[in-house]
C-alpha cells in the first residue's frame, strides 16, 4: 500500500490579484511586450489594462508601463501605426498623416462616409443624450427616423431605455463612437459656446424671422404756420366811427312732422313708439 502525502501540492493556476480583483496567471505566459503586441494586433476593440494583465499573466502596473513604453517607441520610430488609449482601452491605429492612403484602400469602390444630415443628427445625440427621436427632430427641424436607423446600423448610437413621461425610446452614443472620434469619454467633447452666435446677433435674427422689426417712428404732422392777424388800418380823423348793425332776424323753421312708423317713408322711433 502506497503512502499518501500529508498535504497535496496545489496545481498551478490562476490566482486573484488583490489590487485589481481580477484573475491573473501565477506565471507569466510570455515576454510582456511581444505578448501585448500580439494580442492587440488581433483585437477588434480597445482592451483595458486589467484584461490584458489577466491574459499575459503580468501585474497591471507592469502592463500599463509597457503599453506606454510601446506607444512612445512607435512614435519615436515614425512607424505607420500608433498605439492609443481610447474608450477605456488600448488599440492600434494607423497614423493620422497616412489617412489618405488608408482611405483610398478601404473606401475603394464604395462610399462609407456619413452624410451631413447624419453628422448633424449624431452631434445632437452626443450633446443631448439620452434623447428621443422626437427631440432630435425638433432640434433639427426635420424628420430623423431614417438617419437614426443608419446610425443604429453603424453602431454609433444605441437605445438607452425609455422616457418616463412619454414612454419614447431614448438614444445615446456608443463606445464605438468614442473610438471613432478618438476620445476616451464624453467629457472630452469640445464646448459648443465658441460656435454659437452672440446673443445680440441671435435676437436680431429671431426678430427678423418673426417680423418683429419695429417700424421707424412716424414724424408728427406739421401744422401750417399761422399768420398773425392784420392790424386795422388807422381811420382818418374826419371819418365817423362804424356802427354795429345787429343781424337780420332769421325766419323760424316750420315744425316737422314725424313720419308714421307705418308710412314707409321714415325710420321707426326708439322703442317702437310713435312720438306726438
Amino acid at each position: 500500500m502506497s503512502e499518501q502525502p500529508d498535504s497535496a501540492q496545489p496545481a498551478p493556476g490562476p490566482v486573484e490579484d488583490a489590487g485589481t480583483g481580477s484573475d491573473t496567471l501565477d506565471v507569466p505566459v510570455a515576454e510582456l511586450r511581444p505578448a501585448l503586441e500580439a494580442i492587440l494586433m488581433v483585437s477588434d476593440e480597445p482592451l483595458g489594462t486589467v484584461r490584458l494583465a489577466s491574459v499575459v499573466g503580468h501585474p497591471v502596473e507592469e502592463v500599463e508601463s509597457a503599453l506606454e513604453g510601446l506607444a512612445a517607441e512607435y512614435a519615436d520610430q515614425g512607424r505607420g501605426f500608433e498605439l492609443r488609449s481610447v474608450a477605456g482601452g488600448w488599440r492600434f491605429y494607423s497614423r493620422p498623416e497616412l489617412a489618405g492612403v488608408v482611405e483610398s484602400f478601404v473606401l475603394e469602390g464604395q462610399q462609407a462616409r456619413l452624410t451631413q444630415a447624419a453628422l448633424e443628427t449624431l452631434s445632437v445625440v452626443a450633446y443631448k443624450q439620452p434623447v428621443s427621436r422626437a427631440r432630435v427632430s425638433a432640434i433639427r427641424g426635420v424628420n430623423v427616423d431614417g438617419v437614426m436607423r443608419t446610425l443604429l446600423t453603424r453602431g454609433l448610437v444605441e437605445e438607452a431605455g425609455q422616457d418616463e413621461q412619454s414612454g419614447a425610446n431614448l438614444y445615446r452614443t456608443t463606445t464605438y463612437f468614442l473610438e471613432r472620434i478618438g476620445i476616451t469619454s464624453l467629457d472630452e467633447l469640445p464646448e459648443l459656446a465658441p460656435y454659437l452666435p452672440d446673443m445680440d446677433d441671435l435676437e436680431d435674427e429671431l426678430a427678423s424671422v418673426a417680423g418683429l422689426d419695429a417700424p421707424a417712428d412716424p414724424e408728427p404732422p406739421t401744422e401750417p404756420p399761422t399768420e398773425p392777424p392784420a392790424e386795422p388800418a388807422e381811420r382818418p380823423a374826419d371819418e365817423p366811427a362804424p356802427v354795429d348793425v345787429p343781424p337780420a332776424p332769421q325766419p323760424r323753421p316750420e315744425p316737422q312732422r314725424h313720419a308714421s312708423p307705418h308710412s314707409g317713408d321714415g325710420t321707426e322711433p326708439d322703442g317702437g313708439t310713435e312720438i306726438a
